[in-house]
């Protein structure tokens, strides 16, 4: 195994951060205090798209700095897995990166499902102008009423009715609704199909939000803050109608291109976990260096040293374990990379929080305060323990596949 960046790969990394560096950090702090000045809480109709965010995104695009994810020359940057993990560790620095490369989540995520799995006409409606960064999208998955830990229990239904599909169920933590530039949504819900296995009941399906039926009921907070622009939302859908040629790939296929779906979307968080990390890191050690208490500086006061070197092996044990992940994703596909990446999603998440708890802690009362963006690093953190499969799900995954090598099939 091999994980050197190849030369492409660390010459756009360091684009990436030069970037940032130079047209986001200057702007990010005042970016997010303008946001809170002007927060209308969990009043989604009123949010706003401040407008340093489409200027950057247009010089990002200017720049060649765009759709990195996208392993698709003509689309995208070209990079594979792997080597686009580089990039999406610099732009874990920052909360607001992301989106300035159109890399965000959940967009990057759908734009990979359109490129693989959608036909010519839902690439031509909707991956278009996604990659183009004109419209937002959303992910509707988790249900308020069943354990979503478990994806067979969904209860929202995807029901052939002739030439349409009728959608009914309740989703939440749909981030991205609240987004006034969301326009679609990819519904993933039962089609009861007796015929078939339990992983085949599922399906995918295009849902435009001014869809009659589908309805907005409330943005959700994590830990208080509505995340705008953005949000979180739980969504209704009451008879939606849309038409047969809204199916990704057909019905049934639901669990299948969640798989194709969450592998390398797993890759892009936990190396933005890094990137995160490393900068919370970065702003301990300059705190402990420039605070002064009980007549020493903060870095030599209790076990901080100790607690930076904790860190330090922590961060670096976690980057190698998710560039081990996009590497065998790469030259051996997905499928034979699930312990990896259920690891990266247990590991990276906890890392961070450990480590940011850490700077937190180095900052006293600034450290959960909106002055530094530690406390936007812990929501991410705490809250992606929980996405895309909670801990114990991936730990339990990880032990079935140990199992296996061991004749237990359980």
């Amino acid at each position: 195994m091999d994980f050197q960046p190849s030369e492409r790969a660390a010459r756009t990394a360091q684009r990436v951060r030069a970037f940032i560096d130079t047209h986001i950090a200057p702007v990010e702090a005042e970016h997010w205090a303008g946001i809170l000045q002007q927060r209308h809480g969990g009043d989604w109709t009123a949010w706003q798209i401040p407008p340093r965010v489409e200027a950057l995104k247009a010089k990002a695009r200017e720049e060649g700095l765009w759709n990195l994810f996208l392993p698709d020359a003509e689309l995208g940057a070209g990079l594979s897995v792997l080597d686009y993990a580089f990039s999406a560790e610099q732009t874990g620095r920052s909360m607001m990166a992301p989106e300035i490369f159109n890399c965000n989540a959940p967009d990057s995520g759908n734009m990979e499902v359109l490129w693989k799995y959608g036909n010519a006409e839902q690439k031509a409606q909707w991956l278009t102008p996604l990659l183009a960064g004109d419209i937002r999208s959303v992910f509707f998955m988790t249900e308020p009423d069943v354990a979503s830990s478990d994806a067979t229990n969904m209860a929202a239904t995807a029901v052939i009715d002739g030439d349409h599909i009728v959608l009914n169920g309740k989703k939440w933590w749909s981030s991205g609704v609240g987004d006034p530039r969301c326009k679609i949504g990819i519904f993933m819900a039962l089609t009861p199909d007796e015929s078939k296995d339990r992983h085949h009941q599922h399906s995918m399906v295009l849902v435009p939000l001014d869809t009659p039926g589908v309805e907005i009921v409330r943005m959700l907070p994590v830990f208080g803050e509505y995340d705008e622009p953005h949000g979180h939302g739980e969504v209704h859908f009451h008879n939606v109608r849309v038409p047969i040629g809204h199916f990704i790939s057909g019905p049934g296929r639901g669990f299948e291109i969640a798989q194709g779906r969450l592998g390398p979307g797993r890759i892009h968080h936990c190396m933005r976990c890094i990137g995160a990390a490393e900068k919370a890191l970065e702003l301990a050690i300059q705190r402990g260096l420039a605070r002064t208490a009980f007549r020493k500086p903060l870095i030599d006061l209790g076990g901080n040293r100790e607690r930076i070197a904790e860190c330090r092996v922590a961060i670096d044990q976690a980057r190698l374990l998710t560039l081990q992940a996009a590497w065998k994703i790469d030259t051996l596909g997905v499928m034979s990379a699930l312990t990896d990446v259920s690891a990266i999603k247990v590991v990276a998440p906890t890392m961070l929080q450990n480590v940011v708890d850490f700077a937190i802690q180095m900052h006293g009362g600034a450290g959960v305060s909106h002055d530094t963006p530690l406390t936007a690093f812990f929501n991410q953190a705490r809250s992606l323990r929980l996405a895309d499969g909670p801990d114990e799900v991936h730990k339990g995954m990880i032990a079935r596949l140990e199992l296996m090598k061991y004749g237990v099939k359980r």
